[in-house]
């Protein structure tokens, strides 16, 4: 098994999201979340006068193949 990709399907939220034949549960929670502009497909809503970042239909750090992009963007992010 790979460092860069965990699938756990005995979780209770598995599948998190549709349309991926195996899920990466690495990232569960996104670590580009904080970020206004990340590689995903988020939306934006607003919520009592605030922008809020939706990620529910986003499948990004999900999907194997990103996860080389995804660690570029943290590093890229963190400075290193």
């Amino acid at each position: 098994m790979s460092h860069s990709f965990f699938e756990n399907r005995e979780c209770e939220y598995y599948p998190c999201h549709e349309g991926v034949e195996h899920l990466n549960c690495l990232f569960c929670y996104c670590p580009l979340y904080h970020l206004e502009h990340c590689p995903g497909d988020p939306k934006w809503k607003e919520t009592d006068g605030r922008k809020v970042k939706s990620c529910v239909n986003c499948t990004f750090p999900h999907r194997e193949e990103n996860y080389e992009k995804l660690m570029a963007c943290l590093k890229e992010c963190l400075n290193f």
